[in-house]
């Protein structure tokens, strides 16, 4: 039995919840700590950066002389690390403390405790957005929905500046209340979640008109190209000749699941490279043995990342049709770098194309046939935020069963 289909509604800005993690790349990192004058002689750069270093030192050092109250030498350093990332002006670039960076890792494991929601950034208001809440959750039971605007947690402010510390903060020990206040069509409404362990699921499949395969991919997770191939596998035996993969809504995650998914839809050749800014390129390539039938890959304004690394290489082999809308654009590939002490960094390293060479960073993939959900649909799921969205009102996927129908007729 298929869950409830929260459809994605509105323009939102998306910030990945989940990050494109290929690779560990080691880099070395120097502070101010290891800057010292009067070892050796610095010249030209390392001048510079000497005495560039030497003034945040000078401010670290009156801090602690003359601030009202004695700073935390943990702290300050944590602010400075965070402020030097921030000052790239990259919202997928970010640097985690250790508990923020154990956070993190773990929403990629497919369980967590919290209340159970997705969440974004809308970049018109800065405002943090919900983009679904997972069926059996604390924030699905008490009715919290796709579009809900969070603006406070317990007694904190947030907006899509602090969105990462507004998830850590709704995570925690299972058992124990977090306060969401949300606005939801100009109307504020506050809501006690009791945390309890999520388990986050990364797809759902089923048949629908008969012979026509359906798989709802919600996340590229470190189990989602397994789980994907035992639902074809299933399909298949149920008879599938047809197939619709529904990408809506679906923010990206693990690059390397992502190719693994590729190699079962697409022929042999590349599904993506990246480069990074000296040139140096990686290639990431699929089999010769792919799932030759009727494709057709559902995409909205909200699919992104991997969902756009996955449509787009579908597209440029011509082995499935687009439907939908525009995706989100998000073309660059980020890398995770922990630390000793157990803090990370994740941070922009590559940008991504397609087979065909297609950079689609703040362009998207285009639909190959364009459907928009419809007002009926918004209406349905702001009205029966609990309910499955019928199909006689999710006009885009209709659009693709009736894509495979003709396609199977040929």
């Amino acid at each position: 039995m298929i869950s409830k289909r929260k459809a994605i509604i509105g323009a939102i800005l998306l910030v990945i919840v989940t990050a494109i993690v290929s690779s560990i790349f080691s880099i070395q990192l120097s502070t101010y700590m290891d800057i010292k004058t009067g070892d050796g002689i610095l010249s030209g750069k390392n001048l510079s950066r000497a005495k560039r270093y030497n003034k945040l030192d000078e401010v670290r050092d009156t801090l602690e002389r003359y601030y009202i109250e004695e700073p935390s030498d943990d702290e300050m350093m944590t602010g400075a690390i965070k402020g030097m990332v921030a000052s790239l002006g990259d919202p997928y670039t970010y640097y985690f403390t250790e508990e923020e960076f154990e956070d993190f890792m773990e929403r990629t494991k497919g369980s967590y405790a919290g209340v159970g929601m997705m969440v974004t950034i809308d970049e018109e208001d800065n405002q943090i957005v919900i983009i679904k809440t997972f069926e059996g959750s604390p924030a699905f039971e008490a009715g919290l929905v796709a579009d809900d605007k969070i603006i406070k947690v317990d007694d904190m402010d947030v907006d899509g500046s602090m969105m990462d510390k507004a998830v850590a903060h709704m995570r925690g020990k299972p058992g124990t209340d977090v306060k969401v206040t949300i606005l939801r069509d100009g109307t504020t409404k506050e809501y006690t979640l009791e945390r309890a362990v999520v388990n986050i699921p990364d797809l759902e499949y089923k048949m629908i008109e008969d012979n026509i395969g359906y798989i709802w991919l919600y996340q590229f997770d470190e189990n989602s190209d397994k789980n994907f191939a035992n639902a074809l596998n299933d399909l298949s035996k149920q008879g599938m000749e047809g197939l619709v993969v529904d990408l809506r809504g679906n923010p990206g995650g693990l690059l390397d699941t992502c190719v693994n998914i590729a190699n079962m839809l697409v022929p042999q050749g590349i599904i993506t490279y990246r480069e990074d800014r000296l040139g140096n390129r990686e290639d990431y390539k699929s089999k010769a043995d792919y799932l030759d039938i009727p494709l057709v890959v559902l995409v909205d304004e909200n699919s992104a990342s991997a969902s756009e690394v996955l449509s787009g290489a579908i597209q440029d082999y011509g082995v499935g049709t687009i439907v939908g809308k525009t995706t989100y654009g998000k073309g660059v590939v980020q890398t995770l770098k922990p630390f000793k002490d157990g803090s990370g960094l994740k941070f922009t390293n590559s940008k991504y194309f397609t087979p065909k060479g297609r950079d689609i960073h703040e362009k998207g993939v285009v639909p190959d046939i364009e459907i928009d959900l419809g007002q009926a649909a918004i209406d349905f799921l702001k009205e029966n935020p609990n309910e499955d969205l019928p199909l006689e009102l999710d006009i885009p996927l209709q659009g693709a069963i009736e894509e495979i129908k003709k396609k199977l007729i040929r």
